[in-house]
């Protein structure tokens, strides 16, 4: 991995746990002050975090100029695949087998946190990473 990769990987760790702290906060008062059970609180605070993590990580990770909108729809395609198996997963292990909402919801993040930085990379931002200088520069 070269350097500039590394720092990409680093800005994108660092900002997940940023995120990681939006959900895990919302997760944790959504549980504690609300009769909700597992699946709208992680659901409520995924969103919360996935909204955060989008807008940082477009302009300060992967530094992009790629189409806002089209970049969006296809992290929400992640998100149709990674919510309903997480959610679906998620409650089956808290409600079924009983453990412990705070492991599993942790797990799910470190899942989603490996899963999205690829996908974000390799096929969000594929070859519009580290373009946005030149396209303010081009269209200024």
């Amino acid at each position: 991995m070269d350097k500039k990769e590394w720092i990409r990987s680093l800005k994108f760790t660092l900002f997940s746990i940023s995120a990681g702290a939006i959900q895990i906060v919302s997760f944790t008062l959504l549980t504690e002050l609300t009769a909700l059970s597992y699946w709208p609180c992680y659901l409520i605070a995924l969103v919360l975090s996935v909204v955060y993590n989008f807008t940082i990580n477009r302009k300060f990770t992967f530094h992009s100029a790629a189409n806002v909108p089209i970049a969006m729809l296809k992290v929400f395609g992640y998100y149709c695949v990674f919510t309903p198996l997480s959610t679906i997963g998620g409650n089956f292990l808290v409600e079924t087998l009983l453990w412990n909402e705070y492991v599993v919801e942790i797990i799910s993040m470190i899942l989603n946190f490996i899963t999205e930085f690829l996908f974000c990379r390799f096929f969000v931002y594929r070859h519009q990473v580290d373009n946005a200088e030149s396209y303010l520069k081009k269209h200024s």
